[in-house]
This record gives C-alpha cells, sequence and structure tokens, in this order.
C-alpha cells in the first residue's frame, strides 16, 4: 500500500507547508538494485587508540570496491558528502575514553549522505574482564542508538557490532549488508558476532548469488513478507521450498513458480507436519541449509475478551509449530555445519501490545526459542537468529483504520513503514553461508521503532 502523506511530504507543493507545520517528512529510502555498489560513497574511516577491528574492516571495504578515506577534511571545500562513516571503538576502556567517539563524528556527521551509514565497531562485553571496558562498551550502545535517530530524517541508519575476539575475519557478510542498502529499515540495532573458526568462513563466488547451490525452505510463503523472503532468497541462488496452508490455493503454486521453487501445502500446526516437511525435504534434496519461519496469524483481542480458540490458535501457530519443526530437522540431521534456522518475531515479543497478549507471548516465545537453541547451533557449526519487524506495509496493516495506520508508519526514526522486502534482505543477509558469526541475534527490522527501542 502506498504511503500517501510520505509522497504529500516530498512534493514540491506541499513540501514546504509541511516542514513549516513541523510534521514530520518520511525520507526517500534507496533500496538495492542489482549492480549497486555497496557505499553509496566514500567511507571515511577511524579508530579509537587500541582498536583491533579497523585493519580487517577496511579489507572488506577493498572487498568491496568502496572508496576508503581517512581524512576528515577530504571534499569539505566542494561540499562532498561521505557514503558511510565507520569507526573502530573496540579500544575504549574507560568512560573518559568515550570522548573518542565525540572527537570522530562531530566535525563530519553533518557530511553524512542521505541513505548514508554510520557504522560503529565494538567489543563483546562477554569478552572483557574489567568492568570498566565492559561499562564503556555499553555506553557504546547508547552512542550509536542516539546517532540513529538524529541521522533518520535523511534516510540515514547507526548500527553497532559487537565483534567477538576470533571473530574479526567473519566481518564481511555483516558489513557488506549493513553498509549497502539492503538494509535500509534496519537501524538502531546491535550485531553480535561470536567466535568462529576459519573454516567457518564462506566467501561467494558472487556476492550477488551467496546462497547458489543452497536450499531453503520458507513458510506462509503464498503471499506477503514470505513471498518476499522466498522470491529473495530464490534470487540470492538458492532452491526455495514454498510452504503455506492447503487453503492458500493457486497462490502459492504460482509464487512458487514464478522462482523456480517448489510448492509445499502444509498446516505447520497439523501434528505430522514436521515429519512431511523432513520427508520431503529427504526425499528431494537431500539436506535443508535455511529454515526460515515465517508463517504467523494475529488473533486480537484484550485479553478478558480473548476467547480460548484465538489464544490456542496463535500460539500454535506463531510459536509451537517452529519448535516442532526444528526439532525434526535436527533430529533426522538434515540441517549440518552452515546451516541456518530464521525465524520472524516482532516489535510486539519485544515491547508488548494492547490487544495482542496471544501474539506478544507467541512473538517473544520465538526469541526464547533463538536463546534456547543457540548453543546447540553453535555445537553444530550452524546457526539461529530472528528478525523483529515493526509496521510492514502489507495487506494485513493495510486493513488497519487510518488514524492507527498512520501512527503506527511514524513512530520511528524513518517515519514510514518498512516494505516486505526489508524483512526479505535482512533474512537473506542471516541465511548467507557468509554469516557464521551471527548467532542468537534478534535484529529488528522496525526503522528504529521509537516504542520498545
Amino acid at each position: 500500500m502506498s504511503d500517501r502523506y510520505q509522497a504529500l511530504a516530498n512534493s514540491p507543493l506541499a513540501g514546504g507547508v509541511v516542514k513549516r507545520l513541523g510534521l514530520p517528512v518520511p525520507p526517500r529510502l534507496e533500496r538495492h538494485e542489482p549492480g549497486k555498489p555497496v557505499a553509496s560513497g566514500a567511507v571515511l574511516v577511524g579508530s579509537a587508540r587500541g582498536g583491533r577491528l579497523l585493519d580487517p574492516a577496511v579489507e572488506v571495504l577493498r572487498s568491496a570496491r568502496a572508496t576508503v578515506e581517512t581524512d576528515p577534511d577530504a571534499g569539505r571545500e566542494d561540499g562532498t558528502r561521505f557514503g558511510a562513516l565507520l569507526f573502530d571503538a573496540s579500544g575504549i576502556d574507560s568512560s573518559e575514553r568515550l570522548r573518542a567517539l565525540y572527537e570522530f563524528f562531530h566535525p563530519v556527521i553533518r557530511r553524512l549522505a542521505p541513505s548514508g551509514r554510520a557504522i560503529v565497531l565494538g567489543a563483546r562485553r562477554d569478552d572483557l574482564a574489567d568492568p570498566r571496558a565492559a561499562t564503556a562498551q555499553r555506553a557504546v550502545g547508547g552512542f550509536t542508538r542516539s546517532i540513529a535517530k538524529e541521522v533518520g530524517a535523511r534516510g540515514s541508519t547507526s548500527q553497532l557490532v559487537a565483534v567477538a575476539a576470533g571473530a574479526e575475519r567473519a566481518m564481511e557478510s555483516t558489513l557488506r549488508f549493513l553498509l549497502s542498502t539492503r538494509s535500509a529499515y534496519v537501524s538502531g540495532q546491535v550485531i553480535r558476532l561470536e567466535a568462529t573458526g576459519p573454516e567457518a568462513i564462506v566467501v561467494p563466488d558472487d556476492w550477488e548469488r551467496p546462497l547458489a547451490g543452497r536450499v531453503a525452505a520458507v513458510t506462509g510463503a503464498a503471499r506477503g513478507i514470505g513471498a518476499a523472503i522466498a522470491e529473495t532468497l530464490a534470487r540470492d541462488g538458492a532452491h526455495v521450498i514454498s510452504i503455506d496452508v492447503p487453503g492458500s490455493g493457486d497462490a502459492l503454486s504460482e509464487a512458487a513458480n514464478r522462482i523456480g521453487g517448489t510448492a509445499l501445502r502444509l498446516d505447520v500446526t497439523d501434528p505430522g507436519a514436521p515429519e512431511r516437511l523432513v520427508d520431503h525435504v529427504a526425499e528431494r534434496h537431500g539436506k535443508l541449509d535455511a529454515m526460515v519461519h515465517n508463517a504467523g496469524i494475529t488473533r486480537d483481542k484484550t485479553l478478558g475478551r480473548m476467547s480460548e480458540e484465538q489464544w490456542d490458535a496463535v500460539l500454535a501457530v506463531n510459536l509451537t509449530s517452529q519448535e516442532g519443526i526444528n526439532a525434526a530437522v535436527l533430529e533426522r540431521d538434515l540441517m549440518g555445519a552452515g546451516g541456518r534456522i530464521i525465524s520472524v518475531s516482532s516489535v510486539s515479543g519485544i515491547a508488548g501490545n494492547r490487544g495482542q497478549a496471544n501474539y506478544a507471548t507467541s512473538k517473544a516465545g520465538v526469541i526464547g526459542i533463538v536463546d534456547a537453541l543457540a548453543p546447540v547451533m553453535r555445537e553444530r557449526g550452524a546457526t539461529i537468529n530472528a528478525v523483529a519487524p515493526g509496521f510492514i506495509e502489507t495487506q494485513m496493516t493495510a486493513a488497519m483504520p487510518l488514524a492507527t495506520r498512520e501512527v503506527a508508519r511514524r513512530i520511528n526514526s524513518l517515519s514510514q513503514g518498512g516494505q516486505p522486502i526489508d524483512v526479505a534482505e535482512t533474512i537473506a543477509w542471516l541465511a548467507s553461508p557468509a554469516s557464521p558469526a551471527v548467532n542468537g541475534n534478534v535484529v529488528r527490522v522496525c526503522g528504529q521503532q521509537l516504542i520498545g527501542a
């Protein structure tokens, strides 16, 4: 559904009036197109004293053919803006040394281009024995979230990547994603990278098709966000098994045929669904590289008016079905080293939401699955992560009352709703074989929603 207010606020005639009234002006976000460079302009880099991450980050930038700049005054006279600002804060080990953030960003933050990227690299607090160092690294997160709210009006974003010792060489997939327009609606996030052996790091032959030769299954894939996920994984080279309820009719077959994938009609709440799915995978493909749990429903009522059926249906689809499928996939050893499980949670599972006690419970439970299975997947050389969408423009949100829909669109740093492709691009990054260090994360795709941030 189109955002008419966004179009109006950015029009030549009405835009001036909107600005004079102090109303939000949702920026036009740049999104990925084939052949588009990873960074839209030069990347200014810097480091706090003692940082260990700048050199491997610069290697990534050069691999991605980005222009690396170390001079903050470069291009100042002719008004050139930076496509991204990247700062290594891993060496900050006390509150006094947090000033290094100010000294790097203060002179250049206003020179960040529209749809630009600010990325701070930090240490994982779990690695730090010194309480002062751990305190300082926690403070870095507050800085990056605040910067995200300052640059969001220009369609720019800010993130913190907390890198464990031993994960320095596993940053490429994450930096490519966060620097690029694929991450247009992801902002104010802390991405945690854990240590991984060099044998786990896969460098794709073609970064436009990192999933070539891999098999992915996506539930709820007949339409909306699920169809976008399936299309994006197929675009990136995967063979996709598109799964939806038998009642999805021709929509599922059409969606699967469009991407050259396979359609599997399956009610994920059926007790026999997990075995049917793993049998299908074993017989047709022999392995499953990525399992994407997208199927979900809402049955919104305040708790006092909610029926047992409404409670049970939402928990069964959104949470219990995922537990059953994961157990079956792992028990049958269909997913080995390099495997990826990605679940779709929600910001409601983080912050709660009035009238959605059942939905928020189920989506918080999805985060619980990620927490519980992350160590299990690590032992297998695999990963599990979740995405937590905010307001995404779909048929479901289009049916919301106008006033509610408009408020939901504006209460984030980018002042607009996201698109299904924004969720899909984030899942494609998590599904990549080049993302072995991203495990146990919940990444919000919400434009940095202001409630529950």
